[in-house]
């Protein structure tokens, strides 16, 4: 039988954290070898947009007029553009863009939308209405309009984009961290964080966000793919990265010429490696959402 001293030193005691299981727990390679294989392009990208200056075998901006549409050889595995640039060399380089700009976008959208979607769901009342009808705004404005927009102001080049971007994805993480948020607060380990005098900061910064963040990274690993192919149509329509700068989506607004001329590989490849890369970024967080809903239920 349990002593009244001891009873009592057990209701004073603090509250054990509450956590749900994270990544770490997610057994990432035991999605499946297609999950297994998703993960391993990702990893191949990164490296080979790290390592672009030592592994890319000429300079991509390199011009070689003579050497124009030269198919593939020993000398250029995929052959060259119609200015004679090596296209490998440009592939490895163009990974740096193409893989930097998304990462820009999910980055800060995903830190807005958290901070935004749980303030909302934490203060509700009007402050919810008003960060909810906000979001709603600016959800309503097509990103790729909104980018246009802004590079008409603010002239072509990486930034713009990246900015007008980081705006229209903003709402997507704000609105799921919101509803998850809101579900979350309303556990009873919440309040009886609340009943020992903490602070809806400290409940928040220590507690409630990292109990939602593995579903916010998984939607954040789908955004990136959606951001990467949103960065590239950009590029072709001539309002992201200029030329002579490597990028997979100005290469296929490049490539178009040459495909006239029969030379395909040009607008193949670079088309080959943001099909790659967002089918890849789609399958490892559908593997994480899905790994997270069965652990939650």
């Amino acid at each position: 039988m349990t002593s009244p001293a001891t009873a009592a030193d057990a209701a004073h005691a603090p509250l054990a954290p509450f956590r749900r299981p994270g990544l770490r727990g997610l057994r990432l390679f035991g999605q499946g070898p297609l999950f297994a294989l998703s993960v391993a392009v990702l990893a191949v990208l990164v490296l080979v947009a790290a390592l672009a200056p030592v592994i890319a075998p000429y300079d991509p901006e390199a011009l070689d007029l003579s050497a124009s549409l030269v198919g593939t050889s020993g000398d250029h595995l995929l052959g060259t553009d119609q200015s004679g640039r090596d296209i490998l060399s440009r592939l490895i380089h163009g990974a740096r863009t193409g893989l930097l700009g998304p990462l820009l976008v999910v980055a800060v959208s995903t830190a807005l939308g958290t901070v935004l979607g749980a303030v909302a769901a934490w203060r509700g009342g009007w402050t919810d209405t008003f960060l909810s009808r906000s979001m709603d705004l600016v959800f309503a404005i097509p990103g790729l309009l909104l980018a246009i927009l802004l590079v008409a102001v603010a002239g072509s080049g990486m930034t713009a984009p990246v900015v007008a971007m980081a705006v229209a994805y903003t709402p997507y993480a704000g609105r799921l961290v919101r509803g998850i948020a809101r579900q979350e607060k309303a556990r009873p380990y919440i309040e009886s964080y609340r009943v020992q005098g903490w602070s809806g900061w400290t409940i928040c910064l220590r507690h409630l966000l990292p109990n939602i963040a593995p579903t916010v990274l998984a939607q954040s690993a789908m955004n990136f793919g959606y951001a990467l192919m949103d960065l590239a149509a950009l590029s072709f329509l001539g309002f992201g990265v200029q030329p002579p700068t490597a990028d997979w989506g100005a290469m296929i607004n490049d490539g178009q010429a040459a495909v006239l001329q029969g030379a395909i590989l040009p607008a193949l490849a670079p088309s080959a490696c943001i099909v790659l890369a967002v089918v890849a970024f789609g399958i490892v967080g559908e593997g994480l959402a899905d790994r997270i809903a069965r652990r939650e239920r």
